[in-house]
């Protein structure tokens, strides 16, 4: 009777699997990622104080001074939009040198203490959805004139990241997407516990529950899944690709049509990108593998996009024949994942390891780093210990998507090990949400494999359940 019931629990934890009940997630996120990809093309807006330094990083301590735009186009860049065929515009409301263009009551470092003193975003926003195109912003966690950065990061300095989110989601109306960055990033070095990634989320979807939340986090998280991110968002200034022949998740990939990203004053006269290879080497392909394309138009120290640039634009808007036919997403993709890896960093116990690549490897949030089953090893196994009894519902595994692995899930609780589930894997990335359990240790055991396993990363969540 015991082995029954164990069974009829099993295959109801499979069903769930199968049919989604355990993804905690929005009803209509799909139908929002659907929308999204659907958009194609858009245009990203990088000005901000950099457009009046000679660096894209601009000087923390850089006046407010310096934002002085004497006529700023906020019509002219809607036009040129419409012109290229783009369906909306992302503008950067802070950058990493944490100058906000909008009116905040969160710091006097902002547009209220330049020359200009009027509200950029307002103006953004109000024209855009003016002309018929859809709004999104962009939002730098790292902030180095505020000190938001590693080391430095207080309760303080969060909750004034969360009272300018709530400005940008409050007072704006609408808002597609909010594009964020400096976060978990290899080169920013905050990570999601440092500023809680799923207070963030859940703060912006609680305001505007139709944001999309996206997260330039690419760098270091594997494409397979939505790894703290509702849209996976690829920097190509940054080496950063997606896999156009079989990317099944929903994907944005952003670039510049100048050098840089910020206005510098050799634009004018510099050459931009060519029109005919950005539509044949990126828009086409891009929106044939689930992915938008945002192209990133830097206006000048006056406000207004300059001459070269227009004309590209216009002539890409020429080149670019869309179809009309919209790309449809598999159903297939793991949801996001938005919660703390409470495995990570924890103690760490396995079989036999190969050489250096020791079990410690298989939770150091690096992707790059793996445990490796010395082959003389039959049965190998890894294991995380908790360090107390936490309750668990969700767990991820990145391993050799040149193996085929049969695996089994233990959790230790009350001093008994108990299966949790069990599986053939050969993809990469598998995310498995199931009903809570309460574990002191999460365990598993490769039962069959082609090559000895190779344990990339194990994450265990509790996630909360989004209404």
């Amino acid at each position: 009777m015991k082995n029954l019931i164990q069974k009829l629990i099993l295959f109801a934890i499979a069903f769930c699997f199968s049919t989604g009940l355990f993804a905690q997630i929005p009803k209509n996120l799909v139908k929002l990622q659907q929308d999204f990809v659907n958009l194609k093309f858009g245009m990203f807006i990088h000005y901000n104080i950099p457009t009046y330094m000679e660096d894209d990083w601009a000087d923390p301590d850089a006046s407010p001074e310096l934002f002085n735009p004497t006529n700023i186009a906020y019509e002219q860049w809607a036009d040129a939009a419409i012109d290229a065929k783009m369906t909306y515009g992302a503008l950067t409301t802070k950058h990493h040198s944490g100058f906000c263009i909008w009116k905040t009551t969160t710091t006097d470092y902002s547009v209220s203490n330049s020359p200009y003193n009027k509200d950029v975003v307002k103006e953004f926003t109000d024209t855009f959805r003016k002309k018929g195109l859809k709004v999104m912003l962009y939002y730098s966690i790292l902030d180095t004139h505020h000190e938001i950065r590693p080391g430095m990061i207080t309760q303080e300095k969060i909750q004034m990241i969360k009272n300018q989110l709530t400005e940008l989601m409050t007072n704006y109306g609408k808002i597609d997407a909010m594009i964020i960055d400096g976060w978990d990033a290899p080169w920013s070095r905050i990570s999601y516990e440092d500023v809680p990634f799923e207070e963030i989320y859940r703060l912006i979807k609680s305001i505007q529950p139709n944001c999309l939340v996206m997260d330039l986090n690419a760098a270091k998280y594997p494409s397979e899944a939505l790894f703290y991110t509702d849209i996976k968002s690829y920097e190509q200034n940054a080496g950063q690709h997606i896999k156009k022949n079989d990317n099944i998740l929903p994907a944005l990939s952003c670039y510049p049509l100048q050098q840089n990203w910020f206005w510098k004053p050799s634009f004018p006269t510099q050459d931009v990108k060519s029109p005919e290879r950005l539509v044949a080497e990126n828009l086409i392909p891009l929106n044939n593998a689930n992915c938008n394309f945002i192209l990133n138009v830097a206006p000048n120290r006056e406000g207004k996009i300059d001459e070269n640039a227009l004309n590209a634009l216009r002539k890409i808007g020429n080149l670019w024949k869309d179809q009309g036919q919209d790309s449809r997403l598999s159903s297939n993709y793991p949801h996001p994942i938005i919660s703390e890896n409470i495995a990570k960093y924890k103690p760490t116990s396995s079989s036999w390891s190969n050489d250096m690549n020791i079990m410690d490897f298989a939770n150091d949030d690096d992707f790059g780093t793996a445990w490796l089953s010395n082959k003389a090893i039959k049965t190998p196994w890894w294991s995380v210990d908790l360090l107390e009894e936490k309750a668990v519902n969700m767990i991820t595994l990145v391993q050799d998507d040149q193996n085929r692995i049969k695996f089994r899930v233990e959790y230790l609780a009350n001093n008994k090990w108990q299966n949790l589930l069990s599986d053939t894997q050969e993809d990469k990335v598998k995310v498995y949400r199931f009903p809570n359990v309460y574990a002191e240790k999460i365990k598993i055991t490769f039962e069959e494999y082609n090559n000895p396993p190779a344990l990339y990363e194990l994450g265990v969540y509790n996630e909360r359940k989004i209404d």
